[in-house]
């Protein structure tokens, strides 16, 4: 099925969505190509139409060169008005010490980017925040609310198995897309992010992709990377060691480890946070 198929009956949550951007009026899509922005964009489009939606995609160090073309190539097939921003949150010390307050920085400087051509579109900047981020620690969600941009899918009612189900109704390729967070996420809390961690790890995920891994992160630890796989992926991963392990060294990791756990969304900040002894209560902000 192809984007735009007709959905033959009435869908409560897409329903909704359409309501909530027809209420704003005009939009800016903070655009990443995920599963979230990726719906959050093409329905505001539908429902709106190209002149009132504006999706926009920040290009950054800790953004995929893979992930930019991604986004790009969507804008094209759905008929997005799209424009590309530079941000620059390697800059900013508070975002490369990465703290567990990180994200907040790099949200802050989107905000921030957004907020031209928002003031020229007179739109309000909208964020694919579903309802199941809100049970997470994500504190660009605050830097994003503090600078009024709002969440049209929770305001829909939406949790990430409807928007993935939703996108599979409208025939959006979006829809099982693997969770893709920025690459500095693959870097542990206090150990600083730098362009030359940000281009090492994004080798090494290229490399694996090029393999035919689908579902994955290379979590970076000096000159050690530690790989995780959908689980019903670890079987191949052990009959491939031997190419896996010239991958990712090429790029320059001495040490390649698999993670038996598997893929697990987020998992170095809930690791971080239940070490941070000093704020025990940070996880409920």
């Amino acid at each position: 099925m192809s984007a735009g198929a007709a959905v033959t009956a009435p869908v409560p949550g897409l329903e909704r969505l359409a309501r909530v951007l027809d209420e704003l009026g005009r939009v800016v899509v903070a655009f990443s190509g995920g599963a979230d922005s990726s719906l959050l964009g093409y329905v505001a489009n539908r429902t709106l139409g190209p002149a009132r939606v504006l999706c926009v995609t920040s290009s950054s160090a800790s953004l995929g060169a893979d992930e930019l073309a991604h986004c790009r190539a969507l804008a094209a097939e759905w008929g997005l008005r799209h424009l590309v921003v530079e941000t620059n949150e390697l800059a900013d010390e508070s975002y490369a010490r990465n703290d567990l307050d990180r994200c907040y920085h790099c949200k802050r400087e989107l905000m921030d980017v957004l907020a031209g051509p928002a003031a020229s579109e007179a739109a309000t900047i909208t964020l694919g925040v579903n309802l199941d981020d809100l049970t997470d620690y994500r504190p660009g969600q605050r830097a994003a609310a503090e600078r009024g941009a709002v969440f049209p899918l929770v305001e829909a009612g939406l949790a990430k198995h409807d928007v993935r189900e939703l996108s599979r109704r409208l025939g959006l390729r979006t829809w099982d897309k693997p969770a893709a967070a920025c690459l500095a996420s693959r870097i542990p809390h206090g150990t600083p992010v730098t362009l030359g961690v940000l281009r090492r790890v994004e080798a090494a995920e290229a490399a694996l992709r090029g393999l035919g891994f689908r579902v994955l992160r290379v979590r970076h630890y000096s000159d050690t990377a530690r790989i995780e796989l959908g689980l019903d992926e670890l079987p191949r991963a052990l009959d491939e060691r031997e190419s896996i392990v010239a991958a990712i060294r090429a790029v320059g990791y001495r040490h390649v480890t698999l993670d038996l756990e598997g893929f697990r969304s987020g998992n170095l900040t809930r690791t971080a946070l239940k070490n941070d002894s000093a704020e025990p209560d940070r996880a409920a902000r």
